[in-house]
C-alpha cells in the first residue's frame, strides 16, 4: 500500500543543500525582479533605486535571524521528519511542562497552514514568471505569444515540473544541482564583465554611483526600508531544507544546510551579481517610452527586463557585438533556474502537507505515498494543478501577478515569525539555552517578520494604483484562507473529538 511506504534516507549534506539553494535561485529572480527594484518609489513618489544594494543586506539580515532560528530547531529535533516547522511547533509547545502544552495542537496546526499560503502559492508566482520569460524570449526573436498562449505554456511548465516532482527526490535533486551550477556560472560570468565594464571604462561612460564603493553606501534609511520589502522574496526558501529530514542521511546536515544555502547563495551570489550591477549602472543606458527617453534607473523602472538589457550591452562590448546572443544564452539559463526553484518548492510544499494529513489534520488523501516513487503524489498533481491556476491568473495582468507574490510574502512572513516564536519557546528553560542564540536572535526575528508584513501592506495601500489593488486582492485571499482554516480545525477537530486547547496532543507520523 502506498500509504504504508515510508520516505527514503537518501539524502547527504550536498543533496540537502542543492535543494534549499533551489529555491533561492538568484540567477532567475536576480533577472525577474531587478525591474520591480529599480521601479520602487516612496511615498512621495521618490526613487528608492539607490538603496538597492542596502535593500538586499536588510532583507538578508532577517532572513538570517530567521535561518538560525530554524538550524537551532533542525538540531533540536531531528526527528521533525517532513514536518519543519509544523512539527517544531508542537515539540516546543509540549516540552514545555507549565502552561504551554495547552496551546500545542493550536500552534501547530497555524504554523502548518499558514505555510501552505507560502508554499502552495509561491509555485503559481514561479509560473507566471516563467510563462512571462518566454513571451520576452519570443518578443526577442520578433514573436508575440498573445495570452492564450501564455497560458498554456503555464500549463506545459507546471506540468513538466509536477512530473519531476512525482519521479521522486533524488530525481529532483540531480535536477536541482544540473541547475544551480549552470546558473551561478551565468552569474558569476555576467558579474565579471559588468565589473570589468565599470573599470575600463571610467573616463567615457557616466555612471550612476560616483564610484564602487558608492555603489554600496547607504543612502537614504527609509529607501533602503522600501527596498527591503521586495528583496526579501529574493531571498526567501532556505527553510526548506528542515521539510527533508526523512529523507536526510544524518539529521546533523539539516541545520547545516539551511545556513550554507543562505550563505552561498544570498551572502555571496546575490551580492556580487548587485554589486556588479550598481556597478555598470550609467546614464548612457536609456529605454524610450512614447516620447520619453529614461536613463540610469529610470530605464532599468521602464524595461520590461533590465538585466537582459546590461546583458546586451556587455555581450556588444566583450563579444564583439554579440550581445543578442549572449541575452538569448543568459535568458535560457534564468529559464531554466526558474525551473529548479518551482520543483523545489513544490516538493517542500507537499511534505509539509503530508505531516499534517498524517496526524488527520488535513485530509488523508493528501498523505498518500507512491508505493515505488515514496513521494506523495496525490498533494504533488493537486499542487501542479493549484500552481497552474495561480500561474494563468498572474499572466493575465501585473497587478495579478504582484497580488499573487503578495500572497506568498504573507504565508512567508506569518511563518517566519511563528518559527521564531517556536524558537523562544523551545529553549527558554532548556538546560543549553544561550541568551543571544536562543532569546535575543528569535525575539528580533519575531519583531523584523512582524514589520515586514506590516510594511508590505501599508505601502501597497498606502501607494495607489497597482500596488493598492494588488495589496487589497492579497489581504482578501489571506482573510479567505484563514476563515478556511478555522472552520475545517473546528469541524475536524468535532470529527476527532480532539480538544483545540487542552493537554491532548497529536501524535507526529512524519
Amino acid at each position: 500500500m502506498a500509504e504504508r511506504s515510508e520516505m527514503k534516507k537518501t539524502l547527504t549534506l550536498t543533496g540537502i543543500t542543492v535543494n534549499a539553494m533551489a529555491l533561492i535561485s538568484p540567477g532567475s529572480l536576480f533577472w525577474l525582479t531587478y525591474q520591480l527594484q529599480a521601479a520602487n518609489t516612496d511615498l512621495a513618489g521618490k526613487s528608492t533605486a539607490m538603496d538597492i544594494f542596502w535593500g538586499l543586506i536588510a532583507a538578508l539580515i532577517l532572513s538570517f535571524l530567521t535561518a538560525f532560528s530554524y538550524s537551532y530547531l533542525a538540531t533540536l529535533y531531528p526527528e521533525a521528519g517532513t514536518g519543519s516547522s509544523y512539527y517544531f511547533a508542537e515539540r516546543a509547545f509540549m516540552d514545555d511542562p507549565s502552561i504551554f502544552p495547552k496551546f500545542a495542537r493550536l500552534t501547530k496546526y497555524v504554523v502548518g497552514w499558514f505555510s501552505h499560503l507560502y508554499y502552495w502559492a509561491y509555485p503559481g508566482v514561479t509560473v507566471a514568471m516563467f510563462a512571462t520569460l518566454t513571451a520576452y524570449i519570443a518578443a526577442a526573436f520578433g514573436a508575440t505569444l498573445p495570452v492564450p498562449v501564455e497560458i498554456l505554456v503555464a500549463l506545459v511548465y507546471a506540468l513538466l515540473v509536477g512530473y519531476v516532482a512525482y519521479r521522486g527526490i533524488n530525481g529532483s535533486t540531480l535536477s536541482n544541482l544540473l541547475i544551480t551550477v549552470i546558473q551561478l556560472v551565468a552569474l558569476v560570468v555576467i558579474s565579471v564583465l559588468a565589473i570589468a565594464y565599470r573599470v575600463i571604462n571610467p573616463q567615457h561612460v557616466q555612471f550612476v554611483y560616483q564610484n564602487m564603493l558608492d555603489v554600496v553606501k547607504p543612502h537614504n534609511f527609509s529607501a533602503i526600508m522600501f527596498q527591503a520589502t521586495i528583496a526579501i522574496f529574493l531571498l526567501v526558501g532556505f527553510e526548506s531544507a528542515t521539510a527533508l529530514t526523512a529523507e536526510a542521511k544524518s539529521h546533523k546536515d539539516i541545520g547545516k544546510g539551511v545556513i550554507v544555502s543562505l550563505i552561498l547563495q544570498g551572502l555571496i551570489f546575490y551580492v556580487l551579481a548587485y554589486f556588479a550591477a550598481g556597478a555598470w549602472m550609467n546614464n548612457s543606458y536609456t529605454v524610450t517610452v512614447g516620447k520619453t527617453v529614461n536613463h540610469g534607473f529610470a530605464a532599468a523602472a521602464a524595461s520590461s527586463a533590465p538585466i537582459g538589457d546590461m546583458v546586451t550591452n556587455l555581450g556588444n562590448v566583450f563579444l564583439h557585438g554579440n550581445g543578442f546572443v549572449l541575452m538569448i544564452i543568459v535568458a535560457a539559463t534564468v529559464a531554466i533556474a526558474l525551473f529548479g526553484t518551482t520543483l523545489a518548492c513544490i516538493n517542500t510544499g507537499v511534505r509539509i502537507t503530508y505531516a499534517m494529513s498524517k496526524d488527520k489534520e488535513m485530509p488523508t488523501v493528501l498523505g498518500a505515498l507512491h508505493p515505488r516513487h515514496a513521494i506523495p503524489h496525490t498533494s504533488i498533481w493537486i499542487l501542479t494543478g493549484i500552481s497552474f491556476v495561480l500561474g494563468a491568473f498572474g499572466v493575465l495582468s501585473i497587478t495579478n501577478l504582484s497580488a499573487v507574490t503578495l500572497i506568498s510574502n504573507v504565508g512567508t512572513f506569518i511563518l517566519y515569525a511563528m518559527t521564531n516564536l517556536v524558537t523562544l519557546v523551545a529553549f527558554l528553560r532548556h538546560p543549553g539555552r544561550n541568551r543571544v542564540k536562543h532569546t535575543v536572535v528569535p525575539v528580533l526575528g519575531v519583531l523584523v517578520n512582524v514589520a515586514m508584513l506590516a510594511a508590505v501592506f501599508y505601502l501597497g495601500i498606502a501607494g495607489g494604483g497597482i500596488g493598492q489593488q494588488a495589496s487589497i486582492i492579497a489581504i482578501t485571499a489571506s482573510v479567505i484562507w484563514t476563515v478556511i482554516g478555522l472552520v475545517y480545525f473546528l469541524g475536524n477537530s468535532k470529527k476527532l473529538n480532539r480538544k483545540i486547547v487542552g493537554n491532548t496532543p497529536v501524535a507526529h507520523n512524519g
